[in-house]
Formats: structure tokens, sequence, C-alpha cells
């Protein structure tokens, strides 16, 4: 049994392991089986050669992805319609993209040759794809500016806000200490008149004989 691998992955392996891939893809197989394929060929195991690709490999190859995938519908599709290399069928079918394309005559033409048109097709849609969803990044961005510009300006009228509600306390305060002792001076000064008031008809009401006696006046 061959020891299994320990050593850093290197750009060749890197690259097995991206070439099986993409033809189990383009095949309609698994990955697992490339995995499994590839460790076999390069000495690891089929997790490791998972992990790497997952990891690594595989965000270097989307475009790539993205052809075998579309080549893998297209065998698909002329599998389900009895299609296959060697079949009369070919040229005609050929034909009629042929003339869709403007690019050939179907003369000649495999298996392989409608399956790369079919591959122009899909990385031309591929593109409007983007294109369309680049202008929508670019909307939401705006978007999302104009969102911050609106927070920035909440923020600062709530900070505003919290300063008056804050000046607003301090004068409550303020008032309501000047009216505390304002009622305190009042009721000094109700207190003294009634001790004014009291002394008035005491000095009505009686006065000092020649003995020093209070004498009450009817």
């Amino acid at each position: 049994m061959a020891a299994v691998r320990q050593d850093a992955w290197s750009a060749e392996d890197d690259l097995i392991l991206a070439e099986v891939t993409l033809r189990h893809i383009r095949e309609g197989s698994t990955q697992l089986t490339a995995f499994e394929e590839v460790g076999e060929r390069i000495g690891r195991t089929a997790a490791a050669c998972g992990f790497r690709w997952n990891s690594c490999v595989r965000k270097k190859y989307e475009a790539a992805i993205g052809i075998a995938k579309a080549q893998r519908q297209k065998r698909n599709y002329m599998k389900k319609q009895g299609v296959l290399s060697g079949n009369p069928a070919i040229s005609s079918l050929a034909q009629a993209e042929a003339e869709d394309a403007g690019s050939f005559k179907g003369e000649g033409v495999s298996e392989e040759t409608i399956s790369i048109d079919a591959v122009i097709r899909f990385l031309r849609g591929w593109k409007n794809t983007i294109v369309e969803s680049n202008r929508h990044m670019k909307s939401l961005e705006k978007e999302l500016r104009e969102k911050e510009e609106q927070l920035a300006r909440l923020r600062v009228e709530n900070e505003h806000l919290n300063a008056q509600v804050s000046e607003v306390q301090t004068d409550y305060r303020v008032v309501n200490d000047d009216y505390k002792a304002l009622i305190q001076i009042m009721d000094r000064a109700r207190r003294l008149a009634f001790l004014n008031e009291e002394d008035e008809e005491l000095k009505k009401r009686f006065k000092m004989d020649a003995n020093g006696n209070l004498e009450r006046i009817e």
C-alpha cells in the first residue's frame, strides 16, 4: 500500500487535480470519483484532494467549471435526444445552429463542435448576467451610501435634540429651585405679617399703667 503524502501541494499537483475534476464534471461524473482518481495518481487521500479543491483550487477555475457544466448539459441533452457521435442527426442539428450563429456550414461538424458553440452561448449569457449583477450591485451601493448619509444626519439631529433636552432639564431644575425659594420667602413673609398683626392687636387692646401692669382697654 502506497504511503499517503503529507508534504505541501505543488503546482503540478494542483494542475492534475483541476484537470481530472473538470473532466469528471464535463462527463457528468461526481467530484468524489474525481478526488479518488487524483488521490491514486498523486498519493493522497480523496478527502485531502476534496479539501484542496474546495479551499484553494476551485476559485482559480470558476470559468472553466462553468464551461465544463455547459458541456455536460449539452452532452446530456444530446443523449436524451439520441444524438451521439456518428449519428446523422448531428449534422442536421449543427446546421440549424449554424444558421442562427452564422459561424459554420454544418460540414464535418461533430458533437465537440456543437458543445463549443453551446459554451460560447453560455459565456455570452454569463457575461450579460455579470453586467446585470454589476449594475444591480452599483444600485445597491448607491442606496447604501444614501442610507449611511441619512443615518449620519439622524445621528447629528439626535445629538442636537439630546442637547436641547439636557438644556431644558437644567432650566427646569433652576426654575424649580427658584420657585421653592420664592414659596419659602412668601411663607416667611406671611408669618411675619401675622406676627405683626398680633403685635398691633396687643398694642391696641392693652396698655401699661403706672405700676407696670397691663391694663386691658375695652
